[in-house]
């Protein structure tokens, strides 16, 4: 398993015995792709999805292997997709 993102939330990845890259925003694209060639498992940081182009994420998110996650930033900067209203709009329940 390694973790994606910034050095304050890596640190704590890296206590709960978490593998880690800490990456700058310009760099998302390229840590990703390491962190997907050596792990099994990817935690990617909210705050980086804004810097990877929607097909690079599309393409991670959708791969059988390895799987990726994208868990909160710590500082809260980024909020996650509602998950709830995403799932409502795909089984057609109401407008995307």
């Amino acid at each position: 398993m390694i973790f994606v993102g910034d050095e304050v939330a890596a640190a704590g990845w890296r206590l709960a015995g978490v593998q880690v890259r800490v990456c700058a925003a310009d760099e998302a694209t390229a840590a990703l792709a390491a962190a997907r060639s050596e792990a099994a498992f990817v935690l990617l940081s909210a705050a980086l999805v804004p810097h990877l182009a929607p097909a690079v994420l599309g393409a991670a998110l959708g791969a059988r292997t390895p799987l990726l996650a994208v868990v909160p930033d710590v500082q809260g900067a980024t909020a996650l997709p509602a998950l709830a209203a995403r799932l409502r709009a795909q089984l057609g329940m109401e407008a995307a």
